[in-house]
């Protein structure tokens, strides 16, 4: 779906990714209803957009509160007048830890952002999405979505969960005018773990860039999730090292699970 003119409601925008994500549609000539839980990083992302901010709408929700979001369409609907697509990006890692120390509060509130939280976003959105001429959902899920990470079991959980739901999506919305991607980012430098109020490494960590691994900028990240968007990619991977991962897994998913798992051991309590 070409984004230009088309309005596209994008979670987790005051920040990281979804903020790059907001910048990469305007620069595509789009309208955007920017969501975020935090007011303050939302007016941040409206004054770093200059000019271009009068294209931008900023919709304080906590994307957890089920009736925060039903609320949230007829709120869009009032400042573009319709709604083309939808990004969730929205989420947030564990502790890193492993499951045995993890508390449930932690599980929970992972589940509750990930996975429910995009949920709630495609519940609520889909109905006014299939009376466009043209629509578009976009989930990001993670590397880790398809590949266990050790001290990220869970977050891996809730972005399996979101690969599954957006590929079910796919399928029961190809005879529709709704086209569906997942994405799948690799080691990309955001602000994730702050915004999880999460001490400790990022996932994957920054002491991942002395073993070789790059981190993909924010930016650079976006353009490609919306460039895979404009082109109905059912499945787009972010960065280098989500597209390696993803061939080794699929050749040999042990060899693939000892390799993360011999990387991320030092980042793990003893």
């Amino acid at each position: 779906m070409n984004v230009y003119n088309k309005t596209i409601v994008v979670t987790g925008a005051g920040s990281g990714m979804g903020r790059e994500l907001v910048f990469a549609l305007l620069t595509k000539g789009a309208r955007i209803a920017a969501v975020d839980m935090r007011e303050a990083t939302l007016e941040q992302t409206m004054q770093l957009a200059g000019q271009k901010a009068e294209r931008i709408s900023a919709h304080v929700v906590d994307i957890t509160d089920k009736a925060a979001v039903e609320a949230l369409p007829k709120d869009v609907i009032a400042k573009h007048g319709t709604v083309d697509g939808i990004i969730n990006n929205a989420g947030i890692i564990q502790p890193f830890v492993r499951v045995n120390d993890l508390d449930y509060e932690a599980i929970n509130r992972v589940m509750n952002v990930n996975f429910y939280g995009a949920l709630y976003m495609v519940k609520a959105f889909l109905p006014l999405l299939l009376k466009r001429p043209e629509a578009h959902i976009v989930n990001i899920s993670s590397m880790g979505g398809f590949l266990p990470v050790p001290g990220q079991s869970v977050y891996g959980a809730s972005k399996a969960a979101i690969k599954l739901l957006t590929e079910g999506l796919y399928a029961e919305l190809a005879n529709t005018n709704v086209r569906v991607s997942v994405v799948f980012p690799g080691a990309t430098n955001t602000n994730i773990t702050a915004n999880s109020g999460v001490k400790g490494p990022e996932l994957p960590s920054s002491s991942s860039q002395k073993k070789g691994i790059s981190m993909l900028p924010a930016r650079e990240a976006a353009s490609i999730i919306i460039h895979g968007m404009e082109k109905n990619k059912p499945r787009i991977f972010v960065g280098k090292d989500s597209k390696l991962m993803n061939i080794l897994y699929r050749l040999s998913p042990a060899f693939a699970t000892n390799l993360i798992a011999k990387q991320m051991k030092s980042l793990l309590p003893k």
